[in-house]
């Protein structure tokens, strides 16, 4: 049994996080030992810091968002040591063992689990030095992609996946609202995939200047927004609208951008359940599409685009923490200014 210790960060309640010396996880056959270059942090983390996520409970190693090098894959052929890994963090009932396992897992679709779990939260997380998690949860990325890249395949893999889902094709017009990081990245995969013109709509300013400089077209965020979508595409309103704000204000306004029989996606989680205007969905035979994290298939796409970085996300400005600083990378984060992505590197002091 290993016996080694490690620093990790563990969420002791609303607000509080504790630096705390853990023991080196032990893992068993199916089972790799990642050393954890980059965690990466988001709106679901900032949740559960602030006490405001459903299952999360004191004690946990929180972050779900990581990438690093295998350490240890005992009885593994193909995950060797020293491969460079980005996690893919879902955990389904059938990774459980769960007999038998729910429809969406036993259909193929188990990133809608009816119990899906996520390392961070249900299992222990990235925010320490090192971290076990199940072989087929580990994917390989060229060792030449940054740890500053590798580390945002799983946010990249969200907005492939909802790019996916909204059906897009060559030559599509596209309203994004919210250009946080999910945002930003949805805009991103849309130009990449065929979008002929993609607007955000975002109220923070300097989201919409590091917006801007991506060459997108960008409007401030307010109730004259579905108008200026409008007038922006010829009257008409936006052939593919994706809320990735998950914010009450917005639910209103992306069905107003979107054109007669267009397509509204629903990125953002919204933290309770939102004002939707269904009647005009009737009225303009709308689609509605729902979206929750992502398939394997999306995190291997985003994986590749990393590799190439076709998306030129190397470019984008982040801010690495390490982990004695855990505390203070949450509240850069909450701010959303300054990076697009803040991460944190426990095997760093800082020094």
């Amino acid at each position: 049994m290993n016996t080694q210790t490690m620093q990790a960060i563990r969420w002791t309640g609303p607000g509080e996080l504790a630096l705390d010396t853990v023991r080196v996880p032990s893992p068993e056959p199916g089972w790799v030992l990642v050393k954890v270059n980059r965690v990466g942090i988001c709106g679901s983390d900032l949740a559960i810091w602030h006490g405001e996520h459903a299952r999360a409970q004191p004690g946990v190693i929180i972050g779900h968002e990581f990438a690093g090098v295998v350490a240890d894959a005992p009885g593994s052929t193909a995950l060797a040591v020293g491969t460079h890994v980005a996690i893919r963090p879902l955990i389904a009932c059938h990774d459980r063992g769960t007999t038998p396992p729910c429809r969406p897992c036993a259909s193929g679709n188990s990133h809608v689990c009816a119990r899906l779990g996520l390392y961070g939260v249900d299992e222990p997380g990235g925010l320490a030095q090192y971290v076990q998690v199940r072989a087929d949860a580990a994917h390989p990325v060229h060792s030449n992609v940054p740890d500053d890249l590798a580390v945002l395949a799983e946010p990249l893999a969200v907005a492939v996946h909802a790019v996916i889902r909204s059906g897009l094709r060559p030559g599509d017009t596209v309203a994004v609202f919210g250009a946080g990081p999910i945002g930003l990245l949805t805009a991103l995969v849309a130009r990449h995939r065929g979008a002929h013109q993609v607007v955000l709509v975002e109220p923070n300013a300097w989201r919409r200047r590091t917006a801007e400089q991506r060459g997108f077209t960008v409007l401030p965020a307010g109730p004259e927004a579905p108008r200026q979508v409008r007038g922006l595409t010829g009257g008409d309103g936006a052939d593919i609208v994706f809320d990735s704000a998950g914010h009450s204000s917005v639910a209103l306004q992306v069905t107003d951008a979107a054109r007669i029989q267009g397509t509204v996606v629903v990125a953002g989680v919204h933290k309770r359940p939102p004002a939707v205007d269904l009647r005009g969905i009737n009225f303009a035979e709308q689609r509605l599409i729902g979206t929750r994290v992502y398939a394997r298939e999306d995190f291997l796409a985003a994986i590749a685009l990393l590799e190439k970085d076709e998306l030129g996300l190397s470019a984008l400005p982040t801010t690495t923490f390490p982990l004695s600083r855990s505390e203070a990378a949450f509240e850069a984060a909450g701010q959303g200014e300054g990076s697009v992505k803040i991460l944190i590197d426990p095997n760093h002091d800082g020094s």
